[in-house]
């Protein structure tokens, strides 16, 4: 993460609203088929049926995904794949990595209109942000996804709990979005989504999923442990909670204040996964697949070395991970 980072604005599409109700949403387009896009996708895909969700890709991953098509718990999923000249989007999920967002957005921007409502599922504290500075802070909605247990192997998702997404906007909204969200909140309903208002303040809850990420997932990869692994006593539980306590620390600095007591609930929460489940960097070093250590480790270090602040347990695991990334 660059804190003075310039976000190039990518051109969009005017809408034509003629003959439609803008107020409902009929249609979801995503962005990225890994677990979250695959397990959201069959969801919605099975409540409303064909031709209500579509997958956009290019190049050579288009031809691929159209080809070698993604199960879900067994179930072979039908799910439409295009490239990116279809119909504007209505609602756009973008389901990557933030490794792959700037990338994500590129391919995107020709279906964003005047009335497409953005949303990011995407972990860490700065893609919402990112994305408002390309297509507009008005179409963003903020969003948390949490509880999911989703596993994914190459083309092949499991799971045993879709979670639930979380949507809001900060206590101050100075884009009117009351109504987009609204429109989206029932939309993922209908869509058989496991979705709610946020609430409490949406901010508090992006910053608390992220300090337990910064935590959990950055040392279940470094450890090599799992869920019920990381919470036995012991030197990862340390390091788990001593990173935690850094990314509280930078919140803080961002005028986020999350509290001790949320660190433990969110360590409690844990409690609640299947205990030989992997969070998404451990499933990602198994696979040998590039992790979101920038996201979670790089942005604590970036976010203390603004402030002035030292971030040692994070400097740790993010030079741990590069490590063995480099080493793959």
């Amino acid at each position: 993460m660059n804190l003075g980072e310039f976000v190039v604005k990518y051109p969009t599409r005017e809408r034509n609203t003629e003959g439609r109700n803008t107020t409902m949403i009929e249609n979801v387009t995503i962005v990225g088929m890994g677990a979250l896009g695959i397990l959201y996708g069959d969801l919605m895909e099975r409540t409303l049926g064909p031709g209500h969700v579509r997958f956009i890709a290019e190049g050579e991953r288009l031809t691929r995904l159209q080809q070698e098509r993604a199960w879900c718990n067994g179930r072979k999923c039908d799910f439409t794949v295009t490239d990116n000249t279809g119909e504007e989007a209505e609602l756009l999920l973008f389901a990557v990595k933030m490794t792959a967002l700037d990338e994500a957005m590129e391919l995107a921007a020709p279906l964003v209109g005047e009335d497409t409502v953005i949303l990011s599922l995407l972990n860490g504290v700065t893609s919402e942000e990112h994305i408002g500075q390309t297509f507009g802070p008005g179409k963003i909605l903020y969003c948390v996804a949490q509880g999911m247990d989703a596993v994914r192997e190459d083309n092949r998702l499991t799971y045993t709990q879709a979670g639930k997404l979380y949507l809001g906007l900060p206590e101050e909204d100075y884009f009117d979005r009351g109504e987009k969200l609204d429109a989206v909140l029932e939309f993922l309903q209908r869509a058989g989504v496991p979705a709610e208002r946020e609430p409490g303040e949406i901010l508090h809850h992006i910053w608390g999923k992220f300090m337990l990420n910064v935590g959990v997932n950055q040392v279940c990869m470094a450890y090599g442990c799992t869920y019920g692994q990381v919470q036995k006593p012991g030197e990862a539980r340390d390091t788990m909670i001593a990173a935690m306590h850094e990314a509280r620390k930078v919140g803080a600095c961002q005028g986020v204040l999350v509290t001790q007591k949320d660190l433990y609930d969110y360590l409690a929460l844990l409690d609640t996964m299947p205990s030989d489940a992997m969070p998404s960097m451990a499933q990602d070093a198994l696979a040998h697949r590039p992790s979101e250590v920038e996201a979670f480790a790089g942005t604590v270090l970036d976010l203390a070395k603004f402030y002035g602040m030292q971030a040692p347990v994070n400097r740790k695991l993010y030079d741990t991970i590069r490590e063995m990334e480099a080493n793959w």
